[in-house]
């Protein structure tokens, strides 16, 4: 077990906002947000990065924008044109959205090839990258080819979902991505973690981010339920 002070675990946290009617001020919002209650980042979707860009500047928070999302069916060159495009506009990590098709249909070469370039831009610029499977629609053998993949390639992070899809995170998956890939390929967590609870499941299995819209809930229950009593730590 590990020890985690409320700032730690609030370090964790890509607050999110995915949706498609998402306006300026609620990005403003987002971002505002995620100031106070110090999250890892702002997660948002491409078209509004140099408003998070501005809003986040001079902070620690980084600005998150989405790629190929959340479908994932866009070509590679798009793909890399919208990461580099997100980074020039204000984004200062990058999450994307793998070929899920190509997936399904085992073009490896594919996949490899899509992660290593968005991967080299990111690592050009010197910003996190985050590689979204969609777990949901994957089978155990097609999740663990995803991971050893990503253990060659080494992106900042795999990540289970986009979060708009029936089924989101589990324990089961996160254990599995965080087995398979080396300590350098960190493990985030995102699709419908939305209680304390979820969040610490999520963190005993191995994730060490998590995507999630309800962020300040999920602090705000850390702060009542461990943390009421003038604890300084919560072992996880």
């Amino acid at each position: 077990m590990k020890k985690y002070t409320l700032d730690q675990l609030a370090r964790m946290i890509d607050h999110t906002i995915l949706k498609a009617t998402a306006t300026t001020d609620e990005i403003k919002v987002l971002c505002e947000e995620a100031k106070t209650y110090h999250f890892a980042s702002a997660c948002f979707n491409p078209v509004k990065a140099s408003v998070a860009g501005q809003a986040l500047a001079e902070t620690d928070i980084k600005a998150c924008s989405v790629v190929g999302f959340p479908l994932g069916q866009n070509t590679i060159c798009s793909k890399v044109f919208e990461t580099e495009n997100a980074l020039a506009t204000g984004a200062t990590e990058i999450d994307y959205v793998i070929n899920i098709s190509e997936a399904i249909e085992g073009n490896w070469d594919y996949i490899k090839s899509e992660m290593e370039a968005i991967v080299a831009v990111c690592n050009k610029h010197n910003v996190l990258s985050k590689v979204i499977f969609e777990n949901c629609y994957l089978t155990e053998d097609q999740k663990i080819k995803l991971c050893e993949i990503a253990s060659v390639v080494k992106p900042s992070f795999v990540k289970t979902s986009t979060g708009t899809t029936p089924s989101g995170a589990t324990i089961e998956d996160i254990a599995l991505m965080s087995r398979l890939t080396p300590n350098e390929v960190e493990v985030k967590a995102s699709g419908g973690v939305r209680t304390a609870e979820n969040f610490i499941d999520m963190v005993k299995a191995g994730a060490t981010r998590i995507g999630a819209s309800a962020g300040i809930a999920i602090i705000e229950e850390l702060k009542e339920k461990y943390f009421a009593n003038g604890e300084e730590y919560l072992e996880i």
